[in-house]
């Protein structure tokens, strides 16, 4: 078990949560799956990157679109939510990469919206 996996009481929490619908192929264990997603989301990488030991990164996609466009992701949240008592704590952030010239560039001096109203009074 990864450092990040779920844990067993984690797991038997969303397990009665997740689709069961099996179509043609032999399902990859939802479990893997949620872990190689939770793997990708925490660390930003393309999906291609995830660990084998996940699963097919094309399964990780696919369940992750299927089960965000039926609500189960809303339901995964709010049980795991009640399980804890309210109690987990979660960080988001977001950080943009600059060009590497981009933050040396020259500055406008003008502002362009104050030189229109200017101009217009």
């Amino acid at each position: 078990m990864a450092r990040f996996d779920l844990t067993d009481f984690e797991w038997l929490v969303i397990q009665p949560l997740l689709p069961t619908k099996v179509r043609g192929v032999k399902r990859v264990d939802d479990r893997r799956v949620l872990n190689g997603i939770f793997w990708r989301l925490r660390t930003g990488a393309p999906w291609a990157d995830i660990p084998a030991r996940y699963g097919p990164y094309t399964t990780c996609v696919n369940r992750f679109n299927r089960w965000r466009r039926a609500g189960v992701w809303k339901h995964i949240l709010d049980a795991v939510s009640v399980a804890y008592e309210g109690n987990i704590q979660m960080i988001d952030s977001s950080s943009i990469r600059v060009h590497q010239h981009g933050a040396n560039g020259k500055k406008k001096t003008s502002d362009p919206v104050a030189w229109v109203t200017r101009v217009a009074a």
